[in-house]
């Protein structure tokens, strides 16, 4: 009888003890899993800095790859169609390369900040467009998109960055200050002194080459 209940008590101390490792180790990697997205925003903080500070392409070239696709992602699984996702992506990207000043970073991360304003862009598009905003939307980043998703995206994206760097310079600065620099076609009129004939004139064999290169 005695050997039994000290059986039993080696069992219920050895089960005690799987348990203290298991909570343990479960601990362990919530920290390593905070120290990673930690590092990660500070990573993106960073980038963001750089754009704001310098207009630096290769962080906006990076923040864009990381981004845009779980932007876009994120959207349609709220409800947005495809097109929807796509224009709505486009704008939070453009906002985020002419108004990384007013990333607050004491204030939210950056992808907190990053999906608020695909949030709010999606809002926008969709009063426009007088359409009621569904009242479950959610917003953040939930589920990553597959894969090959991301990877289909990127490549969109890379094939696209090499389409405009092929573009005649005149034609190429013009996309830039459209696309890039979120301006209507009387505003670079007024920057670069040119008719604004010219300018859509411009733009509209820009966007042909673009529209061929992409296929």
């Amino acid at each position: 009888m005695l050997t039994a209940i000290a059986n039993t008590e080696q069992v219920d101390q050895a089960g005690a003890i799987r348990r203290l490792r298991r909570i343990r180790s479960s601990k362990n990697e919530t920290r390593v899993d905070m120290k990673e997205k930690a590092a990660a925003n500070d990573n993106w903080i960073a980038l963001i800095e750089k754009v704001r500070d310098a207009k630096d392409r290769a962080a906006f070239a990076a923040l864009f790859q990381h981004f845009a696709p779980r932007v876009k992602a994120f959207l349609m699984k709220s409800g947005a169609v495809e097109s929807l996702a796509e224009e709505c992506t486009q704008d939070v990207m453009a906002t985020l390369w002419t108004k990384a000043h007013l990333f607050d970073p004491s204030r939210a991360s950056a992808s907190t900040w990053v999906f608020t304003i695909a949030r709010n862009k999606k809002i926008d598009a969709l009063r426009k467009m007088r359409r009621p905003e569904p009242e479950d939307l959610t917003w953040g980043p939930t589920d990553e998109p597959d894969a090959a998703d991301v990877m289909s995206l990127r490549q969109e994206s890379a094939k696209l960055s090499a389409a405009i760097a092929k573009l005649p310079e005149k034609q190429r600065e013009l996309i830039e200050r459209a696309y890039f620099g979120d301006l209507s076609h009387s505003e670079i009129a007024e920057v670069t002194g040119l008719p604004l004939g010219t300018i859509k004139s411009r733009i509209r064999l820009a966007l042909e080459r673009l529209r061929h290169a992409m296929g």
